[in-house]
Parts: C-alpha cells; sequence; structure tokens
C-alpha cells in the first residue's frame, strides 16, 4: 500500500493555493472556488485542499513535509514572507523540526529525517 494523498479544509482555496505554492508544491488541479491538488517535489503523494464553509473547531492533523536542505528551506520561505512557530531544531526522536501553520490553521511540520524517517534506531524488526 502506498499513501496516495491526504487531504485539509479550507475556507479561501485561492489564497490556500498560494500559500502551498510558497512552500513548493507544484499545482496540478485548479477547480476554484473549490477544490486543489498538488505533486509534491519528491515522491508520489499528492496533497489536496477542499473548501468548507466552516473550519473543524479542533484540527487533530499535523502535516509532515520533508526536506534533505531543511535550515536553507525555512531561510527562503522565511524571505518570502511564511512565518514560523519554530524554526528548525533537533529532536530527541533524530528528526529536525520547523513547525508553522497554513492561513487555516493547519499545522504544518517541515523537517529532515534521512534514514531515521523510517529506520531509527528503536525500530522493531
Amino acid at each position: 500500500m502506498d499513501l496516495n494523498q491526504i487531504t485539509i479544509s479550507s475556507i479561501n482555496v485561492e489564497k490556500a493555493i498560494g500559500f502551498y505554492k510558497t512552500l513548493g508544491l507544484k499545482l496540478i488541479v485548479e477547480a476554484l472556488p473549490k477544490y486543489a491538488r498538488f505533486e509534491c517535489a519528491d515522491g508520489n503523494s499528492t496533497f489536496s485542499i477542499h473548501y468548507v464553509e466552516t473550519l473543524p473547531k479542533e484540527n487533530g492533523i499535523i502535516i509532515y513535509f520533508e526536506d534533505e536542505n531543511l535550515d536553507a528551506l525555512v531561510d527562503k520561505l522565511q524571505q518570502k514572507g511564511i512565518a514560523f512557530e519554530s524554526l528548525p531544531e533537533d529532536k530527541p526522536w533524530l528528526w529536525r523540526e520547523a513547525h508553522l501553520k497554513d492561513l487555516d490553521g493547519n499545522r504544518i511540520i517541515l523537517y529532515h529525517a534521512g534514514e531515521n524517517r523510517k529506520s531509527p534506531p528503536w525500530r522493531i524488526n
């Protein structure tokens, strides 16, 4: 099994498109005002946004995007006006992460884990 896509909700899909294009995703479907879909720069997964009139009251979704050059990516995004809640930091689980939110308050973690993404030292064999 492989992950096809993750879909999030937005009250303004058009604005959300601009945000995610700034992050580096490639827009492949634009069906405004209701839907948009992106390709990730690496891998086969896609990411989509669909319109809702009201956002969920509690957002338990966390979106992870991995980049090998995390610190450089964060610097570039900051220069484009993207605000971060926390800058790149090494975590005890051996990932380097930076945290932010999109325009609808969805939580995003930009990270680099390398081999530790799927094979940390404590992986069950």
